[in-house]
């Protein structure tokens, strides 16, 4: 793929692949904005390079897949070493009307709980199927498993959700 034709991809799926990396980041925004970028550097410099397996966005959403958990090994063992402290950052607010955007946002925080306590793979086959559009098949590309392991963790994942869902409307 040419240059401007990688950056024409890239830029018609920014908005998409940043809500994936705030999926990867679980959903801290300035580490996803990193991410991001450095998804973005490696692409254009041509340090991960689409070969047309599969769909761009699908290899895409690999490629930020993986530096997300780069960067996540990084800074777990940047803890780990003597003297070292990561800062915490915090998320920014819902700008809109004030009882729409909060009722959109305890709805949205309802649904990061949930996911948040399924496991990991079940968390990612959802959000890459529900939330980015991609099929169960692309979503166990991107993931890098087979597609029986994907549609095991998105038919469980969806069962889980709607466990986990249901019991918060209760209370």
């Amino acid at each position: 793929m040419v240059p401007a034709e990688l950056e024409q991809q890239l830029a018609q799926l920014h908005a998409a692949s940043f809500a994936w990396a705030l999926a990867c980041t679980r959903w801290d925004a300035a580490e996803a904005e990193e991410v991001l970028q450095s998804t973005y550097v490696r692409v254009l410099e041509g340090r991960a390079r689409y070969s047309g397996r599969s769909s761009f966005k699908t290899w895409l959403f690999a490629v930020v897949r993986n530096v997300a958990a780069g960067r996540r090994r990084r800074r777990w063992l940047e803890q780990l070493a003597p003297g070292r402290v990561v800062p915490h950052r915090e998320d920014d607010g819902v700008a809109g009307e004030p009882g729409e955007a909060l009722e959109v946002e305890q709805r949205g925080e309802r649904v990061r709980r949930a996911l948040g306590r399924l496991g990991r793979r079940q968390r990612e086959v959802l959000e890459l199927v529900f939330f980015h559009e991609l099929s169960v098949e692309e979503a166990a590309s991107v993931m890098g498993v087979g597609l029986g392991t994907a549609r095991t963790h998105y038919h469980r994942g969806k069962l889980r959700l709607l466990t986990l869902l249901d019991r918060e409307e209760l209370r």
